[in-house]
């Protein structure tokens, strides 16, 4: 018979702390709203190409069902290798430099597991996806929040991380394009950034799980900088650009002996990744990037709809450069992101995730996805317009 308190006392009190997924409450409303239309997971619409579900058909045919090496099949590794060479003008290891994960999230657990000690600060701009807070508490590390604001269209800032870094700093933990705002920073934002990283000795783990779903301009993997390959650990998967969320398949590169330190965590978690997804994976890299940039196009023509309707219906919305969300203001309305989400569910019959979730700088704003056909995005935004004007009615 279990004692007074229940179960939930056997918890440890990291676990107990930790705040349910934000977005994830707000997925489950919508599972049972009818005809609500789902703007709030990031997941794409598509389907992952054809090519690459035959190859996996036919990999499973000849029997390919047994564990890879922990660090990833080596033929994937290499192709990674040499992605990351045309696309990204870094050049690393496929032997001692990649691994390859369950999904990028897995990535991301494994880099702050291997270099956080207990009350290490993990410096964090926000807004920022709802992942790296509680993981990093889980593994006993502090956040520290970088504001980054509205007014400067959500990019890190050299003033505003030199305003929280201490003697206890350590990590820069980064995701351009970002989720939720779409923010993409340039070569020329990262120059003052990167003088910091290195002046205070700061090691980045920088989630680029976007980096192939910009518009108008490149991405720049701030590991390509001067000095910061040796200190950066950049992470990234097939979910987003290559529609193959449901695969789980991520992999990081980086300096050998991080990820060393990976892999050995890895070793005893996770064994490996999906076999098969593996396989999938390495198709999408020989014959599956002209379906992605196909798919980026799409993004693109609903990104520049959308976003022109939010702005039309009194949403006022910054041009996001990369990935697929919008994070319009909901300021004039008078009301918190959270009430405004669930009055538009409930009201308009439309799903979004009120900004508080992805920190301090998301309060006053909405995530909306755009990855859904343009046909739901007019509707949403008919929805949202109609919305919009009965509360400026009351």
């Amino acid at each position: 018979m279990v004692s007074e308190g229940g179960t939930e006392r056997f918890l440890s009190s990291r676990v107990r702390d930790i705040r349910p997924s934000g977005i994830r409450a707000f997925f489950d409303l919508n599972a049972a709203g009818g005809d609500t239309i789902a703007l709030g997971v990031g997941e794409p619409d598509f389907v992952t190409p054809e090519k690459v579900r035959e190859a996996c058909i036919q990999a499973l045919r000849e029997g390919q069902t047994k564990y890879t090496s922990n660090a990833g099949l080596m033929e994937l590794r290499e192709e990674i290798s040499t992605y990351f060479a045309s696309s990204f003008a870094l050049s690393y290891d496929p032997e001692q430099e990649i691994i390859v994960t369950v999904g990028s999230s897995e990535a991301v657990d494994l880099a702050l597991r291997a270099v956080i000690n207990p009350d290490d600060e993990v410096l964090i701009p926000a807004p920022s996806y709802i992942a790296y807070e509680p993981i990093t508490q889980l593994h006993g590390g502090k956040v520290v929040e970088v504001a980054a604001t509205a007014e400067n269209q959500f990019k890190l800032t050299p003033q505003a991380l030199q305003a929280v870094i201490t003697p206890h700093s350590k990590v820069l933990m980064i995701n351009y394009p970002c989720n939720p705002t779409g923010t993409v920073m340039t070569k020329q934002d990262w120059l003052p950034i990167v003088e910091l990283i290195i002046k205070h000795n700061l090691v980045v783990i920088s989630d680029e799980v976007y980096a192939e779903l910009t518009y108008g301009r490149k991405h720049v993997s701030i590991a390509s900088l001067p000095g910061m390959k040796e200190r950066t650990i950049v992470i990234s998967g097939f979910s987003k650009a290559f529609a193959m969320t449901g695969w789980r398949v991520g992999y990081a590169c980086g300096p050998r002996e991080l990820i060393a330190g990976m892999l050995k965590i890895h070793q005893y978690t996770a064994m490996c990744a999906p076999t098969i997804a593996q396989i999938a994976a390495l198709e999408s890299l020989r014959h599956g990037l002209a379906a992605k940039d196909e798919m980026m196009t799409s993004y693109n023509k609903r990104r520049k709809l959308f976003v022109a309707g939010l702005n039309a219906i009194g949403l006022a919305c910054h041009e996001p450069e990369g990935a697929f969300y919008a994070f319009p203001s909901i300021a004039s309305t008078g009301m918190s992101s959270e009430q405004f989400a669930l009055r538009l569910m409930e009201e308009a019959k439309v799903a979004v995730v009120p900004g508080h979730v992805f920190g301090s700088g998301g309060e006053g704003f909405i995530r909306c996805s755009y990855a859904t056909s343009l046909i739901d995005l007019e509707k949403a935004l008919e929805r949202m317009g109609r919305f919009m004007q009965v509360m400026q009615m009351v």
